[in-house]
């Protein structure tokens, strides 16, 4: 099988794939607060995110969250 160097996922994807447990509206809200990488429309029914981008956001997330561990002196 050819791997393309823009692999998509589509809203489905984000979840059994990326792992990512949000409902398409709250995705919708992320996107539109720019808190999430913003979806490619393929057609007039189908949206799909780069996983590059979705990986991208991803370990941000983790990153963030080891910076928080390590700064919090609560512990």
């Amino acid at each position: 099988m050819a791997r393309y160097e823009k692999q998509v996922v589509s809203k489905k994807e984000l979840k059994t794939v990326c792992g990512i447990p949000y409902s398409g509206q709250h995705i919708a809200r992320l996107e539109t607060a720019g808190a999430f990488p913003k979806r490619i429309r393929l057609g007039q029914n189908r949206v799909v995110w780069l996983l590059s981008e979705v990986e991208e956001w991803l370990s941000a997330r983790i990153a963030l969250r080891d910076v928080n561990v390590t700064t919090d002196t609560s512990l």
